[in-house]
């Protein structure tokens, strides 16, 4: 009859084998590329909310070292500042005692010319005492070696010299 149709036989055996090899496809084949798919993808998934969860701990600890470094500046930034005013503070002492020390030793110089200036003073008035009376003594004649009218010649002499310079400064 039709040349391409089949024997009844073989496609009754066709039909079989084919239905045999569909179900075992699909009952051994089939299950186990779905467990590989399913591992497959539950890898996948799981290796991407690894790698979102490293991103978040990634950018918090980067948050955090901001922070930290925010906070590092700021205490910087506060130790500089008060270095700087302990060194202006320290300045300003080390000036106080500079100026103290100054003016000590300006005092003390004072002093020390005052006392010398009338330590010079005496001996001048006893050099011109001395000097006066032995030229008293030459004009005169006389010794001045009493010691009470040499003591009066030589005040009277200092207060003359004295009152001859006060007069010579007035006038001047």
């Amino acid at each position: 009859m039709y040349p391409i149709l089949p024997h009844l036989g073989e496609l009754i055996f066709g039909i079989v084998v084919f239905a045999a090899l569909y179900l075992f496809v699909a009952k051994r084949i089939v299950p186990r590329l779905e467990a590989m798919y399913a591992e497959r993808r539950a890898a996948i998934e799981g290796n991407v909310e690894k790698a979102e969860r490293a991103q978040a701990e990634a950018a918090a600890a980067l948050d955090e070292y901001k922070a930290q470094l925010a906070e590092a500046r700021t205490e910087a930034n506060r130790i500089r500042e008060e270095a700087r005013q302990q060194g202006a503070a320290i300045v300003v002492e080390l000036r106080e005692q500079a100026q103290a020390e100054s003016d000590r030793i300006t005092t003390a110089a004072r002093q020390q010319i005052e006392a010398e200036r009338t330590q010079a003073t005496a001996q001048l008035r006893q050099e011109v005492g001395r000097l006066a009376t032995d030229l008293a003594s030459r004009i005169v004649g006389e010794s001045l070696q009493d010691s009470a009218r040499q003591s009066g010649v030589v005040d009277r002499f200092l207060a003359d010299l004295e009152r001859d310079e006060a007069q010579g400064v007035s006038t001047r």
